[in-house]
């Protein structure tokens, strides 16, 4: 029987419909969040707005409440990056992580640590952060004036990415000061996460990511999680999985009966915040952005600028300026746009605008 071929678009709608972006789904935002498998979380507000693109009748105290209930985290996770994830997530699948933040570290800091014994750091920090609630800069200062040696921000870096730690949530407006507190992520949970020794198999990792990403290949997953050598769990899962093939002969995996829409599904306008995990979600992004636009949006230092979509692919970029007491919306789109879309940019930019600076008086909207 020969594999069914997946076009582009195909792709891009099996991807926005399983990201809720086709239309806005009456889900709560701890069931979003694990299907998503995580919200990218480099800055505070962008899981915020990515809810409020997603659900109906978001409001930004609901995430906030899950944070302090902590029921979700702020986190290192995949690729090393910060993310949102569910508390139990978070337990589940840190484990299966650990190789890839190793390797960060390794490819990243190894000449400064000097050859620090790992457990003695580890136990270091732990001892450190279980005693209160504190920020990386304490921790540094607390390293330097015990008997390790090596660079101290080397050591930190290494406690961040090999202590499971987690971001101490306030009442504030997007969830966290700009110098947040850490936790012992055990202390903070009252529950362990086991790093030591090797890492369990990757296989539920792998299911969680094609259920939130999928039709997708190994390389997919090795971009969006950080972690190499996926393969082996590709082929081990195969046999219960779908195969199919996308234009350029790709073979990609999929839970067989995860949605995929028709190609021609409609798509609306939408807003996405910065570093969006729907653009970093695969090693090939033409399923959402093409080539030509990725250097608009990824920045030479490496910052994932807000975008919207037009027809389900990335289309322009966003931001939001404070005015007195009103907002202006500033829109810069790749291409030129029809007054339609346009016109839906601004109804559904004007919303987003009063969610981000809900007591303005004025929303201006501008076309760069």
């Amino acid at each position: 029987m020969p594999i069914e071929m997946l076009s582009r678009r195909a792709l891009n709608r099996a991807l926005l419909a399983r990201q809720f972006l086709l239309e806005r789904e009456p889900t709560p935002p701890l069931r979003a969040i694990e299907r998503l498998v995580g919200m990218q979380a480099q800055e505070a507000r962008p899981p915020y707005v990515g809810l409020w693109a997603r659900l109906q009748n978001f409001k930004r105290e609901e995430l906030t409440r899950l944070l302090l209930a902590r029921k979700v985290v702020r986190v290192t996770a995949m690729r090393c990056t910060l993310h949102l994830m569910s508390a139990r997530d978070y337990v589940a699948l840190r484990p299966a992580l650990q190789p890839a933040l190793s390797a960060t570290v390794r490819s990243a800091v190894t000449a400064q640590l000097g050859g620090v014994d790992l457990p003695a750091l580890l136990a270091c920090a732990r001892a450190h952060f279980e005693g209160a609630h504190c920020t990386f800069e304490s921790l540094r200062g607390h390293l330097e004036s015990s008997a390790l040696r090596g660079d101290v921000r080397a050591l930190a870096y290494t406690v961040r990415t090999h202590l499971p730690l987690v971001q101490v949530p306030t009442d504030t407006a997007w969830g966290f000061l700009a110098r947040a507190n850490f936790a012992t992520a055990e202390s903070w949970l009252g529950e362990p996460i086991e790093i030591a020794g090797e890492a369990p198999p990757a296989d539920a990792l792998v299911l969680r990511y094609l259920a939130a990403f999928g039709p997708a290949s190994a390389g997919d997953a090795q971009n969006w999680s950080g972690l190499r050598g996926l393969g082996d769990a590709f082929a081990r899962l195969r046999p219960k999985l779908r195969a199919f093939r996308d234009e350029a002969g790709r073979e990609l995996l999929d839970l067989p009966k995860a949605p995929r829409p028709d190609e021609d599904a409609p798509a609306p306008v939408r807003f996405l915040p910065d570093y969006d995990n729907l653009i970093l979600g695969h090693a090939d992004r033409t399923r959402v952005i093409a080539d030509a636009h990725r250097r608009a949006v990824v920045t030479p230092n490496l910052r994932v600028l807000a975008t919207f979509l037009v027809d389900g692919f990335v289309a322009g970029t966003w931001k939001v300026e404070r005015k007195a007491k009103g907002a202006k919306l500033v829109m810069q789109p790749f291409a030129p746009l029809a007054k339609k879309v346009r016109d839906g940019l601004v109804g559904e930019g004007e919303a987003l605008a009063r969610f981000v600076e809900p007591d303005v008086v004025k929303v201006e909207s501008v076309f760069k």
